[in-house]
This record gives C-alpha cells, sequence and structure tokens, in this order.
C-alpha cells in the first residue's frame, strides 16, 4: 500500500476530477496586483490604418524606378504616386535623377517603425485579455472589432515589452517625419517650394502632418503610462538622519 500521508494536496472527488484541466477564459479583473499595459483605441486604430499605408509608400520607394510613371510596376499599385511625385519631388524624378539618398534612407527606417508596430499589435492580439467588468454588459468576442475597440490588457513582462516597442517605434516615426519637414526648410523647400499654397496644403502639409500629430499623441499616452509604472515601483526614500551603529 502506497501512503499519501505526506501528499500536499487532497485528492480531487471523482465529481471533480478533470475540472484543473480546464483552462480559465482570457479575461483579467481590473483590479488585479500584477502589472498591466492598457492598449488605447486611438492607438491600435491609428497602427492598423497607416501600417499598410507606409507598406505601399516603401514598396514605392524600394522597387524605383519600376515603380514609378512608366514603369512595369507603376499602375495600378502605384498609379496616386504620379500626382504626389509633382508634389513632392523627393518622391518624384528629380530626387530619383540626382541620386538623393534621402528617399530610400528615410524610408528603411519606415520599415524598421513598421516591424515594430506589427510586433506591438500581433503582441497585443496574442497576448492581450479581455478586461472582466463588474456588469453585464456583452464582452466583444477575439477578433479584429475587439484589437481595434476592445476592453482589453496585456500583463506581465510580455505587456511591459509591447509598450516600449510601441514608445519606441512611436518616437522614431516622429523624430523622422519631423526631420522630413526639416529638410524642406533648410534646403529652401527645394523639392515641394513649386506647389501653390492650396497644393501644398491639401497634398503635403495635411498627409504629412497626421505622420506627426497621431505618433506626438501616442508618445504622450505611452510615455505617461511608463511614468506612472516607474514611479509605482520606485521604493520611498526614508527622510531622516541615519541612525549610528
Amino acid at each position: 500500500m502506497v501512503s499519501t500521508r505526506h501528499h500536499p494536496n487532497e485528492f480531487p472527488s471523482p465529481e471533480n476530477a478533470g475540472k484543473e484541466l480546464v483552462k480559465p477564459p482570457a479575461t483579467t479583473n481590473a483590479n488585479s496586483r500584477k502589472w498591466t499595459h492598457t492598449p488605447a483605441a486611438a492607438l491600435t486604430i491609428w497602427l492598423v490604418a497607416s501600417v499598410p499605408l507606409v507598406i505601399w509608400d516603401a514598396g514605392y520607394v524600394l522597387l524605383r524606378p519600376h515603380s514609378m510613371p512608366g514603369g512595369r510596376l507603376h499602375s495600378p499599385i502605384w498609379t496616386p504616386y504620379a500626382l504626389y511625385g509633382s508634389v513632392d519631388y523627393i518622391y518624384g524624378w528629380p530626387a530619383y535623377n540626382a541620386r538623393n539618398g534621402f528617399t530610400a534612407a528615410q524610408t528603411l527606417l519606415n520599415v524598421i517603425e513598421t516591424i515594430g508596430y506589427i510586433s506591438y499589435l500581433w503582441i497585443v492580439y496574442s497576448h492581450g485579455a479581455t478586461v472582466a467588468g463588474t456588469g453585464g454588459s456583452r464582452k466583444t468576442p477575439k477578433g479584429f472589432m475587439w484589437l481595434l475597440t476592445g476592453e482589453k490588457v496585456v500583463a506581465g513582462r510580455i505587456g511591459a515589452i509591447a509598450l516600449m516597442i510601441a514608445y519606441t517605434a512611436s518616437v522614431m516615426t516622429l523624430s523622422k517625419t519631423i526631420l522630413y519637414w526639416l529638410n524642406e526648410f533648410f534646403s529652401g523647400f527645394e523639392n515641394i517650394g513649386h506647389n501653390s499654397p492650396m497644393a501644398l496644403v491639401l497634398y503635403w502639409i495635411i498627409p504629412n502632418g497626421l505622420w506627426i500629430v497621431f505618433p506626438s499623441y501616442n508618445i504622450y499616452m505611452l510615455g505617461s503610462e511608463i511614468l506612472s509604472a516607474i514611479e509605482l515601483a520606485t521604493p520611498r526614500q526614508r527622510v531622516g538622519r541615519p541612525k549610528l551603529t
């Protein structure tokens, strides 16, 4: 006979056997003490909308001259760049013929940022958990709409990694976009100075301004979350004279 006197846990009753193997649903309580990252809906919506545009833009730049007007890959995928290349010469034939390397250089940084953003979205979707509400409100099932608007958190170290990836990529996006604008300012608006004020606003300032407004907002929100986590993790210092031993 095998003794069970020192077994750490009692054996489950027959009616409860096998219930321990059932995994709990992917939800978490808002009052959980474990640190969690809360993805903002504005951030996920912006990334889902902007990432495909950046990939499209990177394809145009890296496949030049085939993606440019007259190239075999230009139509129909990159047809709108025929107009944009005439507004901003950095994307048109003047910069390409002059072998201006700024366009391709900033595009390679776009690729790095995009990899970071895709990684962030993947972590949120794969490791995110729906916040368990106190009421009887209907929860959004995990899917595309859940990723965009669902109340979710990513707990623990993987949540911290997601937060740092999104913050770092947002700083890169904002810095690069400001550099893009400053390049025009200090070159005497060499690539966009030929436009009328209306064309400049519609086709250059507004589209490129979005990559300043939204990353700035994301940096503010994500940075505030990082500061809050640091403040909570920092132990309070004792005030007073040290005791002599």
